[in-house]
């Protein structure tokens, strides 16, 4: 039975994603073909990249700030159409706490809205890298300023030792910062029918929900075992203390999520039957202190059929890609972003850190979009790992859990694919070099009569807001590498399956 296009795109206009699937499916091994991974009877094809756009690194948004980094990114699937040369659409670029080097700032928390185009090249070699670099266009619109429920604005800062607004209004107790604002590290986005946003955060670590204008509606406190504690107090400190704050004790928590690894993934299944965020890496009980053993992360489901009263209704563990590092040390790719393609099936983005451009290194080891099927994984929502308990002590998962599968699908460090648009992966680490960290993914049909299972994967950069010419909270800044990193765009073209008979 074939995915019908026309329910594919109903799905986008509805929730902005994609529906692959009516039915579950039994798990069943990958298999990889020459562009193409088949997982449970489902083909998923690569087809490759077929464009770029960049943002100048010292863009300043309707703020008067430093644009930077899209650690989240979403479509309004409403807007996108095809046009003669190509296609356009609206979507919203989410940035993280700001620039933050020595500490974490003042920073207001927002989010940006682009008008993007984007023209494929019919013959990429008779173009200049800088035509080649020019086929997505993406142009600043607006700029949304998140506010609490009161209307004040959000902050950055961290929340400090026992930075805590106490639970009131139907709100939880709430990561704040000393100038009295809720800290919020803004790390991964969905957007809702009504034009509201669902975004993801590594302080609480918490899913905010604002409205279409960036105010605070409702917040949801994940289980117990994802709460940074430390001396068995909720402590929402990531050990990045604003100017003058001092560094918490210990410096990591001891159980609940690590330090800067909250919820970097999010997204809303088709039909918007449920809410599904991932930790970034394992919680601090699931693995301790070793990189190495971060491997066996998790995943929350949440039924959100009332808005107002969303329910865990299922978690799993996800098994995060291991690699060797230069030094030739094991490692597991910490998530970055994660895309519904239906209620079992996602697309998550991992990697490795401190590689690319304006970093020490040139060449990542892994960089890579993974095909997640939780289909047969073992529900642990509510059992005694939400509690106190580890699912994964010391990096070893528990007896008789089954985590979800996860497969390799786009390697974004494929310098075949990246020479197509003049850049590459490795020294020289310049500006043609991949930045550092890929966080943001959004998925729009290619509205090809002729390959109508096509899609286009739209995927983004989080900069850091590494700039010479930047400004923000009041100061101008250059950052000490010495670089301007753009905010980028890429785009692959993939093939969605047909179950196949």
């Amino acid at each position: 039975m074939s995915i019908c296009s026309r329910s594919v795109l109903r799905a986008l206009r509805n929730i902005g994603s994609l529906a692959l699937v009516a039915a579950a499916l039994l798990a069943a091994p990958a298999t990889r073909g020459a562009d193409g991974v088949t997982i449970g009877g489902l083909t998923f094809v690569n087809k490759g990249l077929v464009g770029v756009g960049r943002l100048p690194a010292d863009l300043r948004d309707k703020l008067g700030e430093t644009f930077g980094s899209a650690s989240g990114l979403a479509i309004d699937p409403s807007s996108w159409t095809r046009t003669a040369t190509g296609y356009e659409g609206t979507f919203y670029a989410l940035p993280d706490r700001g620039y933050n080097v020595g500490g974490t700032t003042d920073y207001r928390a927002r989010l940006n809205k682009l008008a993007v185009t984007f023209n494929p090249l019919a013959e990429r070699q008779s173009n200049t890298v800088a035509e080649r670099q020019r086929t997505v266009a993406a142009t600043l619109a607006d700029t949304i300023l998140l506010t609490d429920s009161n209307g004040e604005s959000l902050t950055g800062l961290d929340p400090g030792e026992r930075g805590i607004r106490n639970a009131a209004n139907g709100f939880p107790d709430l990561p704040q910062a000393a100038n009295g604002r809720i800290s919020i590290d803004s790390e991964s986005l969905a957007r809702l029918p009504d034009g509201g946003f669902f975004i993801g955060d590594e302080y609480g670590p918490y899913v905010y929900r604002f409205s279409a204008t960036g105010r605070l509606v409702a917040a949801i406190r994940p289980p117990e075992a994802f709460i940074p504690k430390r001396k068995g107090w909720d402590n929402f400190s990531s050990n990045n203390p604003g100017p003058g704050a001092s560094a918490p004790e210990p410096p990591n928590p001891d159980s609940g999520r690590q330090n800067n690894q909250g919820f970097e993934g999010l997204s809303v299944t088709p039909g918007g039957r449920f809410l599904v965020v991932a930790l970034q890496s394992a919680t601090r009980q699931d693995s301790g202190s070793a990189p190495e053993a971060r491997r066996y992360t998790r995943l929350l489901y949440y039924d959100i059929g009332d808005l107002d009263a969303p329910k865990l209704v299922r978690e799993h563990v996800v098994p995060l890609p291991e690699f060797t590092n230069a030094e030739g040390k094991p490692r597991v790719a910490a998530q970055s972003e994660l895309l519904a393609l239906d209620e079992t099936h996602f697309l998550l983005l991992c990697r490795d850190s401190g590689n690319g451009y304006g970093t020490d290194g040139a060449t990542s080891r892994y960089r890579s979009v993974e095909l997640l099927d939780t289909s047969a994984a073992t529900d642990i929502a509510g059992s005694r790992y939400d509690g106190t308990a580890p699912v994964a002590p010391g990096g070893k998962l528990a007896d008789g859990i089954v985590p979800a599968a996860l497969t390799p699908f786009i390697d974004l460090n494929d310098n075949a694919q990246l020479e197509k648009f003049g850049l590459h992966n490795g020294a020289p680490n310049d500006r043609n070099n991949l930045s550092e960290k890929w966080e943001g993914m959004a998925l729009a049909p290619a509205l090809d009569p002729a390959n109508p299972h096509d899609f286009l994967l739209f995927i983004t950069n989080d900069n850091d807001f590494i700039t010479q010419n930047g400004y923000q909270v009041g100061a101008e800044y250059r950052d000490a590498s010495g670089v301007d990193v753009d905010t980028m765009l890429l785009v692959y073209r993939i093939t969605l399956p047909e179950q196949q008979k």
